[in-house]
């Protein structure tokens, strides 16, 4: 029994060792980052999907930073700023981020925002704004102020720390862009789980809520999100698939993108700001160019973006602008037919992406059911009216909230990648825009000609999906070289569009060590040297390790005994193997699982062969059949190796042991020929990456920008603590200056206390007007103290004054009720009694002791002055209540788990037959209730009862019945609530 027992408490501290130990840091956020706006939503216990509200009550926030000399500002309060001083404000910073500052994207930013001065970085070759000597930042980490912005609001409405967010990115983005994004986030210090593509997430938000329609019938939507800076159209299948893991799940895939970097609301008003400069300068008004005034441009851009918004619902509007330039107002009226004439280019530009979509799909539009609009940007009528016109649709799509879909997709995603959360299962088929591919040189020779040819083997596809790991295989290197990841093909972007992309190099990656495991493994066959690759879930990719394999044949012994096979598995659970696999692990030959990537033509005749001319005809063939399982999740791939693992262990006792039991070789001509077996031999090739096109920044840079932000953030705080002491000072001395008048406080103040207190206060008052608001924080605070300590014999006495009528009511009640039990309790007969003398003698020296306290404290403070520190104070009229309620609860808890006496049975009864038939008799008699007849009809049922057979469900509801319906004292005062419920359950049954 105390074995079980101590199992059981070994299983208990187990499972609390495997609970969470910070659980109430379980929420996670996700943050819709878009070039104007930024959306955030989180997921907590209690709360399912819900956005973020910011400090104005706003569901959206803008994603602006103000950096002043002493002050930063964020969100609303920073793009408030930008209209007086435009030069401290950062905005749409989406479009610099990892681009070298000659990308026409960074001259186009120069072009539109002139105030800023963009410098190059010499070591990374990307920009930086540099304000001051002092003040010089990069985008990745204005970016991170943001973020970080983002996660301080999501834990303000949250009320717990959050560090898991899932942040959303433009589906064009590439490599460099991705990183970057990256990069924000872990100067700001937010634990990324994904990066997802704004159109995916608005695609899963869509699905979620849309499950039942899903069936095995696949249904194909397009998404047109058209926002401040970009557009994208984006073709999403939805089906229902069946998963090992899952079973019959909905899933969404992403079968065709297509994208217009330049084309948004953005660019709208920009002209429609530059229209009503020109407007301004055409009333001659000033002789200055108003073009020239950056503040002036910055408030027609304020109503260029109003004006925009208005001319979607009306027909004409009339802009204004108080005291644009030199004190001069400017008003015009603008038409929207001025406005779709001034945007007519850009509304051509907007079929495009719908075709560049259905062209990666390889679909027609009859084939798509429903159009959807997403994005600010698609409430401008002459984007709907275009739209319409080149989908050929009835009507477009509304039934989603174009604001917030992305934000509620990715905050779905966030909750599914968290542990705290179980989430319905909706897988994601996420698609890579930019094929990529493996580049490398080889020497060949050729009638004794040696020349150098270039090969390039695919590794991911356009649109492959992700998550997905993919290996290739080198045949044809002994010696250490270098291969190239590039991106593929990429004719389908235009020219602009290629400008914009950036380097087409991504990485050179050069191997060390490959002629030491040749040598190494002279006696094994080479397999191959392998890369593996891994797109993870963020679109980034990521060379996981490269390995040098070798094939060995070793014999294989015979077959073990049942006993043999069971001992070695014994001590292998105990500690007889080894937890740390050996530095070069012996796998199984398993050419199937290991997929080789999809590879073009020149991929297959120069390096899918071995130099023996070996045939690959099968491998090739095995490796279509096996092009689902190329496509597998980063985890399958891991539960495979683990396996192989696994296997490769087992394998290598059992080359140990086929070794021993060969060893006599002149028994080899009886013995039969034993079979064969190839074991697999893996060595890790050192890895050198060189970054080809945005260097990342060093762990240096890092550290140094953390400090950075860190820094802001500390400051910004100790700004916040600062406003914080002064309101409070400042609000202290006038509601203590108004309270000295109110009738409560003067009742307990003297002349001379009141005196001395107003003089401080107003001494107070005029030190804050000449010096509080340059005052440190610190000073402020000793000022407050100061005064708070004078003031605290005051507000002492008038609180205990409006505290004593409730605690003083609740003290009365509670010595009645006391003494109502206490007498009860001795009216119970002394056979059926079941509290001790001394119990009941305790809590009566309590009443008394109480009572004679009370009524003693009451007088004496009655004879005080209201103007002396009172003796009847709360806290001890709240011990006193706290001393009865405990003696009183003691004694109910008593007399709820007390048991009947069995003395009462042995006296009543001399067989067990006449027992329960004077109990039977008992129940079906109706006595008279008599306080005597009660408490001995109470008693008897229940003390026989024991000596019973076991009742039936309905003798046990009839005897309850009798017990509970004749009340008496006791039972009365110490439970009526438990009382009253069986009587309304046989009620029901009668």
């Amino acid at each position: 029994m105390g074995g079980r027992k101590l199992a059981l408490v070994a299983l208990f501290c187990l499972v609390l060792a495997m609970l969470p130990s910070h659980t109430v840091t379980v929420a996670v956020m996700s943050v819709d980052l878009g070039s104007e706006w930024m959306k955030i939503a989180i997921v907590k216990p209690g709360v399912p999907m819900e956005i973020v509200l910011n400090k104005e009550s706003r569901r959206k926030t803008p994603t602006v930073v103000c950096l002043k000399e002493n002050e930063r500002l964020l969100g609303d309060s920073a793009l408030g700023v930008s209209v007086k001083n435009p030069k401290t404000v950062y905005r749409y910073l989406e479009s610099l981020l990892g681009k070298k500052h000659d990308n026409p994207q960074v001259a186009l930013y120069r072009k539109r925002f002139p105030e800023h001065q963009l410098q190059e970085d010499a070591v990374r070759g990307t920009v930086y704004f540099k304000n001051s000597e002092e003040m010089q930042y990069a985008p990745e980490e204005l970016l991170g102020m943001v973020l970080n912005y983002s996660r301080g609001l999501a834990q303000d409405f949250a009320e717990q720390p959050i560090k898991d967010a899932v942040i959303t990115v433009p589906a064009f983005f590439n490599q460099a862009e991705r990183r970057a994004v990256l990069q924000a986030a872990q100067m700001a210090g937010v634990k990324v789980l994904q990066l997802i593509n704004d159109n995916t997430a608005v695609a899963l938000n869509y699905g979620v809520f849309r499950r039942k329609d899903i069936d095995n019938t696949a249904k194909n939507v397009m998404f047109y999100d058209m926002g401040s800076g970009s557009t994208t159209a984006t073709i999403v299948t939805y089906q229902t698939v069946k998963t090992k893991e899952f079973g019959t799940q909905p899933q969404l895939q992403i079968r065709g993108v297509g994208f217009d970097r330049g084309l948004g609301g953005f660019e709208m008003d920009l002209r429609l700001r530059d229209h009503l400069a020109k407007l301004f300068n055409e009333q001659k008004k000033s002789k200055k160019d108003v073009r020239e005034n950056h503040r002036a441009m910055a408030k027609l851009l304020k109503e260029a973006q109003r004006l925009k918004t208005v001319l979607s619902a009306n027909m004409e509007f009339m802009a204004q602008v108080e005291g644009l330039m030199d004190d001069i107002d400017f008003k015009a009226k603008v038409t929207r037919s001025e406005f779709e004439e001034l945007c007519a280019d850009l509304f051509e530009r907007v079929p495009g992406p719908v075709q560049d979509a259905l062209a990666t799909a390889e679909m027609k539009l009859d084939e798509i059911e429903q159009v959807i609009l997403v994005g600010g940007s698609t409430r401008v009528p002459k984007v709907q009216e275009v739209l319409l016109k080149a989908v050929g649709k009835e009507e477009l799509g509304k039934n989603i909230n174009a604001d917030e879909a992305a934000a509620m997709g990715a905050v779905y995603q966030a909750a599914a990648l968290s542990k705290a959360f179980k989430v319905k299962p909706f897988l994601v088929r996420d698609a890579a825009v930019f094929p990529i591919q493996v580049e490398f040189t080889r020497e060949t020779e050729e009638e004794g000609v040696k020349t150098l040819k270039h090969n390039k083997r695919i590794l991911f596809q356009r649109m492959a999906p992700y998550p997905q790991r993919k290996v290739i295989t080198f045949n044809r290197y002994n010696d250490d070289f270098a291969f190239y990841i590039n991106y593929g093909d990429l004719s389908f972007l235009s020219q602009d569009d290629l400008s914009v992309f950036g380097s087409l190099n991504l990485t050179t990656v050069k191997l060390s060590g490959v002629g030491d495991s040749f040598q190494k493994h002279a006696d094994a066959e080479s397999k191959g040297i392998k890369a593996h690759f891994n797109m993870d879930e963020s679109g980034v990719l990521l060379l996981d390790r490269v390995e040098s394999v070798f094939e060995t044949i070793v014999e294989e012994k015979e077959e073990e005994s049942t006993l043999t096979k069971l001992g070695n598995t014994i001590s292998t659970l105990f500690g007889g193997g080894s937890s740390e696999p050996a530095p070069n692990v012996t796998e199984p030959v398993q050419e199937e699982e290991e997929v080789p990537p999809e590879s073009g033509k020149d991929g297959k005749d120069e390096d899918g062969k071995d130099e023996e001319g070996k045939d690959e005809a099968k491998k090739d063939e095995a490796a279509k059949e096996k092009q689902d399982d190329s496509e597998k999740s980063a985890g399958e791939e891991k539960s495979q190796e683990k396996a192989e693992e696994a296997g490769s262990k087992t394998e290598a006792k059992e080359e140990k042991e086929g070794e021993k039991s060969g060893t006599d070789a002149e028994k080899e001509v009886e013995k039969k020929a034993q079979p064969q077996k190839k074991s697999k031999i893996s060595e890790d090739i050192a890895v050198e990456l060189i970054i080809n096109d945005i260097l990342d920044p060093t762990a240096d840079d890092v550290t140094s920008s953390k400090k950075k932000l860190q820094d802001l953030t500390n400051r910004d705080l100790a700004k916040q603590e600062r406003e914080k002491a002064l309101n409070s000072l400042e609000a202290f001395i006038f509601e203590t200056q108004d309270k000295l008048y109110q009738e409560d406080y003067q009742l307990v103040v003297s002349e001379e206390e009141k005196e001395q207190i107003s003089t401080k206060l107003r001494e107070a008052s005029e030190w804050m007007d000449e010096e509080g608001y340059s005052a440190t924080t610190k000073q402020l605070q000793e000022k407050l103290s100061q005064l708070k300590s004078l003031c605290k014999d005051m507000f002492f006495r008038v609180e205990e004054r409006r505290k004593w009528p409730d605690r003083l009511a609740a003290l009365e009640s509670m010595l009645n009720t006391s003494s109502f039990f206490l007498r009860s309790a001795k009216l119970i007969p002394e056979d059926d009694q079941i509290f001790t003398e001394v119990e009941l003698n305790m809590l009566e020296k309590v009443i008394n002791e109480t009572t004679t306290w009370k009524n003693e404290t009451v007088a004496e403070q009655e004879k005080r002055s209201p103007k002396e520190r009172p003796i009847l104070l709360s806290k001890d009229i709240e011990s006193k209540l706290a001393l009865l309620d405990r003696e009183v609860n003691y004694l109910l808890n008593k007399a709820k788990f007390a048991k009947p006496k069995a003395k009462a049975k042995a006296k009543n009864s001399t067989s067990s037959e006449k027992n329960s038939k004077a109990n039977n008799t008992a129940e079906e008699k109706v006595i008279p209730p008599t306080e005597e007849s009660t408490d001995a009809k109470k008693e008897s049922p229940e003390e026989v009862q024991p000596g019973e057979a076991p009742p039936t469900e309905e003798s046990t509801v009839k005897t309850d019945s009798d017990s509970q319906s004749q009340p008496s004292e006791e039972t009365t005062t110490t439970g009526p609530t438990e009382k009253g419920q069986p009587e309304n359950h046989i009620g029901d049954e009668l």
